[in-house]
């Protein structure tokens, strides 16, 4: 395998790494964004991470982070709370740097 092969898979390697790092972390911030949405919402125990489970679900459904804030913004309005979408927007920031930080750990 010459230098410029292996250099390569190197890269591939990071690459694939990196993905998974990035999948993980956005999956550990939507779980803490359930799990603060269901404060929010008035849901606790066993309720709260089931709905935390249904959040990580929410954000397969298309690519990027609008099913995400579409399902908060249609569940916080069902139950009359007030949240707007920049305050959603904004705390899925602020998690994903907690996320990050917690999967880069090894958590």
């Amino acid at each position: 395998m010459s230098e410029f092969d292996k250099r390569q898979e190197g890269f591939e390697k990071k690459y694939a790494l990196d993905e998974e790092q990035k999948f993980k972390a956005e999956a550990r911030r939507n779980r803490l964004l359930g799990l603060w949405a269901a404060e929010k919402l008035g849901i606790t125990g066993d309720a709260a991470i089931a709905y935390a489970k249904e959040v990580v679900a929410a954000d397969f459904e298309e690519a990027g982070d609008a099913d995400v804030v579409r399902k908060l913004t249609a569940d916080f309005a069902a139950k009359n709370v007030t949240v707007t979408e920049q305050a959603i927007r904004a705390k899925m920031s602020e998690l994903l740097a907690v996320a990050a930080a917690e999967v880069k750990a090894g958590k």
